[in-house]
């Protein structure tokens, strides 16, 4: 490997170069305003894997956002392995909490502060540079490798899901290599086994034909935020369980031996509520931290808009108010189904004498990937030569749609090679991504070519 390794350090520079190219662009995918950089974005990432070397590149428009697929099909006999990954990030808000302009890459000691420095683009771009490094080095890669990188995985993937459908043979793979969740800690080699999944709702209730003045009817007739509030409040009871009927009916336990390996991973509550400035952490009763986030099903209410939120007073019972709700799901769970008990729950605990909608967002299945299978081994394997350290084995309590999709079409393993850290704040302000890891990543990917390629 040190002609591949020579060739990474000596071009470092232009990497990081690159990256930040990559960072000023913002790929929104959820606001419509963005669409051009979007396509901007998707053509970023085709010039940079043909640059890399792959021999047919192609971006695939959709209702949505535009598909990346590249392939390099030069290893007859060899597997083949899919690299997945996305280029949206989300949107920056709230935008007055930011250090720094989140579009303008900033390096500050070990780390590169931009929206989508963690999730994903950093963390995708590492495959594409392993492979040019290949491909430099030696001509030719070990194995035969495809991409597939789209701009809708913050808003669901649903265009490729349809893709997936349709082009099955397209994207046949042995294994599905993706780079979108965490190390356990930093410098800490990490393969993520299990993901939960996902149904989001958003309830409306709707009350008067328009807003009134809270002096004249206050009192007198139904407001729809207090009638939302009593309804989050009935979702959960006292001990943090869910009380959507039948709710858990599916919910598949966690194992002894995944108990004391969690355990084993000796995490503080006590630090990690400091960390993010609460007094404890709270949940469902019965259950550590670890197995509430990553083998339990959660719900929680992400937003809540309704009557005058402006600056001052304006004393009114709005017409109407809104909450979205995700549900955190966990193995056997089906989001179609959940969808549809939460619906009807809403339904029989909202008061007939309002109007309630209950609508649905997005969501995704949950996911166990096989910690045997020869993919998931060589990765383990890959991690650790380039980290220096033994590669541990954990969930994670996010949700990748695409990833049950993949393993069920093309009957290939998913390989969650993470590398960022659940403390870059993705999807907060200030997000950032380790540098040392952006390095390591893209030599644990060089490995993982290497080694799979000899299973």
């Amino acid at each position: 490997m040190k002609e591949v390794f020579d060739y990474i350090d000596s071009n470092y520079q232009r990497y990081l170069d690159e990256l930040k190219e990559f960072l000023r662009i913002p790929s929104i995918s959820t606001l419509p305003e963005h669409s051009k950089d979007m396509q901007r974005a998707a053509e970023f990432v085709a010039e940079k894997l043909k640059q890399a070397g792959m021999n047919k590149v192609e971006i695939f428009q959709t209702e949505g956002h535009p598909l990346v697929y590249a392939e390099w099909l030069g290893a007859p006999g060899k597997p083949t392995v899919l690299v997945y990954g996305h280029y949206d990030v989300q949107p920056v808000d709230p935008i007055d909490l930011w250090e720094t302009p989140p579009f303008e890459p900033t390096i500050k000691g070990d780390n590169i502060f931009a929206r989508g420095a963690t999730d994903d683009k950093g963390q995708m771009y590492v495959h594409i540079k392993s492979v040019e490094a290949y491909f430099k080095a030696f001509g030719s890669l070990p194995l035969n490798v495809k991409f597939i990188i789209e701009g809708e995985e913050e808003i669901g993937s649903s265009n490729l899901i349809s893709f997936l459908k349709n082009n099955v043979e397209l994207l046949k793979a042995d294994a599905v290599l993706i780079s979108d969740t965490s190390l356990w800690d930093v410098g800490v080699p990490t393969i993520t086994y299990g993901l939960r999944g996902l149904t989001y709702m958003e309830v409306e209730v709707i009350g008067p034909n328009r807003d009134l003045h809270s002096g004249t009817y206050g009192g007198a007739v139904p407001n729809p935020i207090n009638i939302l509030a009593e309804i989050i409040a009935k979702l959960k009871d006292k001990d943090g369980r869910i009380t959507i009927t039948g709710f858990y009916k599916d919910v598949l336990k966690l194992t002894k031996e995944e108990r004391e390996n969690f355990k084993a991973l000796k995490f503080s509550e006590k630090e990690f509520a400091k960390s993010i400035g609460i007094k404890k952490s709270v949940g469902e009763k019965g259950y550590s931290f670890l197995e509430r986030i990553w083998g339990r099903p959660t719900l929680d209410c992400n937003g809540i808009v309704g009557g005058f939120t402006g600056q001052g007073a304006k004393t009114v019972i709005p017409s109407k108010a809104s909450a979205k709700i995700s549900m955190r799901l966990v193995p056997n769970q089906d989001p179609i189904k959940i969808k549809k008990l939460f619906t009807k729950y809403i339904k029989q605990i909202a008061p007939d004498y309002v109007k309630v909608n209950v609508t649905s967002i997005h969501g995704g299945y949950p996911v166990l990937a096989p910690l045997d299978h020869k993919a998931t081994k060589a990765a383990s394997r890959a991690m650790s030569k380039a980290f220096g350290k033994k590669t541990i084995f954990m969930r994670e309590g996010g949700s990748i749609p695409i990833v049950v999709d993949f393993a069920n079409r093309l009957k290939a393993c998913p390989v969650l090679m993470g590398l960022g850290l659940d403390s870059e704040n993705l999807h907060s302000p200030n997000e950032h991504f380790n540098l040392n890891h952006f390095k390591l990543g893209i030599k644990s990917s060089v490995y993982f070519l290497d080694e799979f390629s000899n299973v």
